[in-house]
C-alpha cells in the first residue's frame, strides 16, 4: 500500500479546511496517510482526524536519537547545512530557525521511520517545508509541497532550497505559477503544477438575493484571521470615510487574531463603534447566517492566494469586492463575477462600495428602464460568480484533479525508489 505522510504547520485548522480534504481525498483513493503537525493543536476534540505526528511534544528521547541520525546521515543533510550557514541572503535569525528546522526534521524522520513511508508530503512552504524536507532527505524519499500565497510572495526564506529539492510543486493559481517560474528560472516548468482549491455550492433560495432599500443600511461582512496581512485597519479607515459621508451601513468581521485589541483602539478612535463589530471566531456552522445578511462580502488583504471566502460568498450568489491581487482576478472577474479596487488605494475601494450601494438600491426600486437595467447587471453578476465556483472552483471537482495529479507524479516515483525502511537501523 503506498503510503504518505502529510504534514501541515498547525493540524486540524479551522481555517485550512482543505488539508483535511486532501487527507480523505487520498485515503479515499487507497492511500495510507500519516497525520502530522508541527505545532500542537489548540483542541485535540476535532472529530474529523486522529492525528499520528505532533512535534511539538517530541520527547527528549526523540530529540537525542534526531541529533544521533544528523551525525550518522550527515553527508545526506550537508548541502543544507551549508546554504543556511553560508549561502543566500537571509537574516541571522532565520538561519538561526532554519538550523533549528534540520534538527525537528530529523526528529520527523525518526517519527516516520517506523511508518515506512514512501513520500512526504507538506502543506504551505512555510518552516513546515523545511522540516519535510530535511526529513525527506534522511528517510531517502520523495518530497513535495503546496504553495499559497504568503507563503510564496511574503515568508519565501528558503524557497530556492524547497523548490531545487522537492519531486514537484502544486500551487492554488495561475499568478503563483507564473510568479514562480520568473523569481525561481532554475525551477523546471513541468515541475510546478496548478491545484485549485474548491468549495461546495450550497442550495440557494429567494432570500439569498439583497437589495438594498433607499435609505436602508449597507451590510457589510468581512471573514478572515486578524493579521496584519489581512488588512482590516485599511477595512476601518474606510468605514470612517463611509460614515463621515453620512451612509448608512453596518460591517461585521468575522475571525480572531493578534491585531485584535488594535483594530478594536481604532474603531473606537475612529467614532464608529456602532457600525463596526469585531464578531470575534464565527463558527463554521453559523456562516451560514453570516453570508445570508452581507449585502456586500469585502476582502482587503495585502497578500492572498485565492481565499475561500471569496468562493463561498460568490457559490451563496453574494456581491462581492476585494484587490486586484495575486490570484483573485481569476476568480473575481471585474464587473462580471464582482468588483475589484486598485490594491493600497481608500478612495478606489470607497467609491466601488458607494457604487454597488446604488446598485442594489436600483435593485429594489426597479422602476425605470436604467434601474431595470441596473437589476438584470446584479442578477447576470450572482448567476455569473455562482457559475464560476461551480466550474472552476467547486471542491468535489478540485480534490478528484488533486489526488489525480498527485497519484500521477507519485506512484512512477515510489516505485523506482528503494525502501527506506533501514533507517530503523540508523537511530
Amino acid at each position: 500500500m503506498l503510503t504518505v505522510a502529510y504534514l501541515a504547520n498547525l493540524f486540524p485548522s479551522p481555517v485550512e479546511p482543505y488539508v483535511l480534504d486532501e487527507i480523505e481525498e487520498l485515503r479515499n483513493r487507497g492511500v495510507r496517510v500519516v497525520t502530522g503537525t508541527v505545532r500542537k493543536p489548540m483542541s485535540r476534540k476535532s472529530d474529523a482526524i486522529a492525528l499520528d505526528i505532533i512535534l511539538q511534544s517530541v520527547s527528549p528521547i526523540i530529540l537525542a536519537q534526531a541529533f544521533w541520525l544528523c551525525i550518522k546521515k550527515w553527508r545526506q543533510i550537508q548541502d543544507l547545512v551549508w546554504r543556511i550557514v553560508f549561502g543566500g541572503t537571509e537574516s541571522p535569525l532565520q538561519r538561526s530557525k532554519a538550523l533549528l528546522h534540520i534538527w525537528l526534521g530529523a526528529c520527523y524522520a525518526v517519527l516516520l521511520a517506523e511508518h515506512r513511508v514512501d513520500h512526504i508530503h507538506v502543506h504551505h512552504g512555510y518552516f513546515g517545508s523545511s522540516i519535510a524536507l530535511v526529513a525527506a532527505r534522511l528517510l531517502n524519499v520523495g518530497f513535495s509541497l503546496t504553495l499559497h500565497g504568503s507563503d510564496l510572495l511574503v515568508h519565501a526564506a528558503y524557497l530556492d532550497v524547497k523548490l531545487e529539492a522537492c519531486r514537484f510543486c502544486l500551487t492554488i493559481s495561475e499568478f503563483n505559477r507564473r510568479y514562480i517560474l520568473e523569481h525561481y528560472p532554475e525551477v523546471g516548468p513541468d515541475k510546478i503544477l496548478i491545484s485549485r482549491l474548491g468549495v461546495t455550492l450550497p442550495e440557494l433560495s429567494a432570500r439569498d438575493r439583497c437589495a438594498v432599500q433607499p435609505g436602508g443600511r449597507l451590510k457589510l461582512v468581512a471573514v478572515g484571521r486578524l493579521q496584519v496581512v489581512k488588512n482590516h485597519a485599511f477595512l476601518i479607515r474606510a468605514c470612517a470615510q463611509l460614515a463621515s459621508q453620512g451612509v448608512e451601513f453596518e460591517c461585521s468581521i468575522a475571525g480572531d487574531g493578534p491585531e485584535r485589541s488594535r483594530l478594536a483602539a481604532l474603531i473606537r478612535d475612529s467614532g464608529i463603534r456602532n457600525r463596526v463589530e469585531l464578531l470575534g471566531h464565527v463558527p463554521r456552522k453559523r456562516m451560514d447566517v453570516l453570508y445570508d445578511r452581507a449585502d456586500v462580502v469585502v476582502l482587503t488583504s495585502h497578500s492572498e492566494g485565492i481565499p475561500l471566502v471569496l468562493m463561498e460568498a460568490m457559490a451563496r450568489g453574494k456581491i462581492v469586492l476585494a484587490p486586484a491581487i495575486t490570484g483573485i482576478p481569476e476568480l473575481v472577474r471585474p464587473g462580471k463575477t464582482g468588483f475589484l479596487y486598485r490594491a493600497g488605494s481608500l478612495a478606489d475601494f470607497v467609491d466601488r462600495l458607494l457604487l454597488i450601494r446604488l446598485l442594489l438600491q436600483a435593485e429594489h426600486r426597479a422602476q425605470s428602464r436604467h434601474l431595470v437595467s441596473a437589476r438584470r447587471q446584479l442578477d447576470w453578476m450572482r448567476f455569473a460568480a455562482q457559475m464560476q465556483v461551480l466550474h472552476n472552483f467547486n471542491r468535489t471537482k478540485n480534490l478528484k484533479s488533486f489526488a489525480n495529479l498527485f497519484l500521477t507524479r507519485i506512484t512512477p516515483l515510489v516505485e523506482s525508489l528503494p525502501h527506506a525502511s533501514f533507517i530503523l537501523q540508523q537511530i
